[in-house]
């Protein structure tokens, strides 16, 4: 599948939605991994990405309507991740524009906040418009722990069965730890290739049968 760039460094979009804003990042990363992992995707895996296999690590029932899933490297560390795969899907309608947009906000918000100078965003849509990506860079000093820069890829997709409308967001995220000016270096070289990767690699199949909502922390 070839994209269309339609956005290529950052821009200033402008727009306010609280619901899409809730509902369609995917940002947060767990503490800590569950004993036991629910499969609520029911997704046959584990997931294939770039000649790498990736393993459920972590799910939650955000809502009724929403169920997200996280995967890592067999050997990877959940909680200080190398690469990661999320996927969020939404068993409902939502407007893949409007949530691709508020994305390319969030990253905008981001950078002036944190005076990234190595974060930039991008966006691309596919010819027959039924697909976006959101592909953004940004770079982290945590208070504790070693400084990283992180490169992910958001592909949005609307699915329509037999009338029955819902929306997956399936995100892949890669960090490298470091001096800053290195990794993001490191990282926007692998940009095209990891582009590539995610245009191309089949959106895993999902059966969603809706578990309890988990209480929020």
């Amino acid at each position: 599948m070839k994209l269309r760039n339609l956005l290529a460094v950052s821009v200033g979009l402008t727009f306010s939605s609280l619901v899409y804003s809730q509902e369609t990042k995917t940002e947060e990363v767990p503490v800590s991994a569950p004993v036991e992992v629910i499969d609520r995707l029911n997704i046959p895996g584990p997931l294939k990405f770039n000649e790498s296999e990736y393993f459920l690590a972590w799910s939650k029932q955000n809502s009724a309507t929403w169920a997200q899933q996280q995967y890592i490297l067999r050997d990877d560390d959940f909680k200080n991740y190398k690469e990661l795969i999320n996927i969020s899907y939404f068993d409902k309608e939502i407007d893949m524009e409007m949530a691709a947009k508020q994305k390319v906000d969030y990253v905008e918000k981001l950078k002036e906040k944190n005076k990234d100078k190595y974060a930039f965003v991008g966006v691309t849509e596919s010819p027959d418009g039924k697909e976006m990506i959101v592909d953004y860079l940004i770079t982290v000093s945590p208070k504790e722990g070693e400084s990283y820069a992180e490169y992910n890829i958001d592909r949005f997709k609307n699915f329509d069965s037999n009338g029955k409308k819902s929306f997956l967001i399936f995100s892949y995220s890669k960090r490298i730890a470091g001096d800053l000016k290195y990794s993001s270096k490191a990282l926007s070289k692998e940009r095209n290739r990891l582009m590539e990767a995610a245009i191309t690699t089949a959106i895993p199949t999902v059966t969603y049968k809706p578990t309890a909502v988990e209480p929020k922390k």
